[in-house]
């Protein structure tokens, strides 16, 4: 569960075209006539009319979990929304000696641009330099290569923020609550994503001196760890005020212990965005009353981004001729008030 006309390939990847940041494509559709957007970044702006065709080589995550599999469906639906798109994929893998091995054969095919979600970004960094020094730009999306010179571009989620604005969502509806105590239940904890989010929340929490997290338990983001867990937790502790689950796969076993136990003295944040947990907060009938998003339409962007590489097109609304070489999206807290908006980014 991480961060961006050409003279050559080689080119590309190094920053003398003006490339489209998939995340900002919105922009490209702005009311501005197009020969504005050229006055300001003197590029051909990106869009939906077809253009240069593109074989984009993705390599992604086995879709062992929610949110992987719709990272890949991300990733497949918006390359069938463009006509000059064309889609190679391998079979999702979480070895990576055989995701290294799928991706030395889209190198070996000599696709266009290159997505790949590693399942370990140490351990596939040298397939992504080898990829770049090929000349094939690659997009790196989600968890990080070691090395800023295996990718072009890294798009993914921020983890730290996602704790931070689940910390301050709880805070605010808690502020007037004298001794509020609130309980944490956590991913993996040998995981960086899970030691970041834990911290955004504590730092979060440093605002509200009249909260205390009283207690914390680690899960592995199964449905079943999550009942489990979350049964420890609910034994453990009589009284707390909110509880934050980092994540909405395992949320659904927690919300099962919690129907079990027959609580609700207190309220639940969720975490990533799954649709079962944006129609709970709809609903309104459960302790379930917000999820911090850690969006899985990442993937949709990195296939816009790799397009945009590969036609050596901008950004409209941009200055700059390139796009950044990292992008982080914003982990939005879904309640009540705006779930519509965000029911369909919701995956199953």
């Amino acid at each position: 569960m991480s961060r961006i006309p050409a003279t050559s390939r080689r080119g590309l990847l190094f920053g003398t075209a003006a490339v489209s940041a998939g995340a900002l494509l919105t922009a490209c559709t702005s009311n501005e006539p197009k020969n504005q957007q050229q006055d300001t970044n003197n590029a051909p702006v990106a869009d939906d009319k077809p253009g240069k065709a593109v074989t984009i080589g993705y390599a992604g995550p086995q879709a062992d979990h929610g949110w992987l599999n719709a990272i890949n469906q991300n990733a497949k639906s918006r390359a069938e929304k463009y006509a000059d798109v064309t889609l190679e994929i391998t079979e999702g893998s979480n070895d990576t000696a055989a995701q290294i091995g799928q991706v030395q054969t889209l190198i070996n095919k000599k696709v266009d641009v290159l997505v790949i979600l590693p399942a370990d970004g140490k351990a596939l960094t040298q397939v992504g330099l080898q990829a770049m020094k090929a000349g094939i730009p690659v997009i790196n999306l989600d968890r990080v290569f070691a090395s800023q010179q295996a990718y072009r571009c890294w798009i993914g989620g921020d983890n730290y923020g996602m704790g931070l604005n689940a910390g301050h969502y709880i805070g605010e509806q808690l502020k007037d609550k004298p001794d509020a105590k609130v309980v944490e239940l956590a991913g993996l904890d040998n995981l960086e994503l899970t030691q970041q989010r834990t911290k955004g929340f504590d730092d979060a929490l440093k605002n509200y001196p009249n909260i205390r997290k009283v207690a914390r338990q680690a899960a592995d983001f199964t449905v079943e760890s999550g009942q489990a867990k979350t049964a420890q937790l609910l034994q453990a502790q009589s009284q707390f005020d909110a509880l934050w689950n980092h994540d909405d796969d395992q949320g659904v076993g927690a919300l099962r212990a919690i129907e079990q136990a027959g609580r609700d003295d207190f309220l639940m944040v969720g975490g990533a965005g799954a649709k079962s947990a944006m129609e709970a907060i709809k609903a309104g009938d459960s302790v379930l009353k917000a999820t911090v998003l850690y969006p899985p339409t990442m993937a949709a962007s990195a296939i816009d981004l790799a397009r945009a590489l590969g036609q050596g097109k901008g950004v409209g609304g941009m200055a700059e001729f390139e796009i950044p070489s990292s992008l982080t999206l914003y982990s939005a807290v879904v309640t009540q008030d705006n779930v519509d908006q965000y029911l369909p980014t919701g995956f199953v």
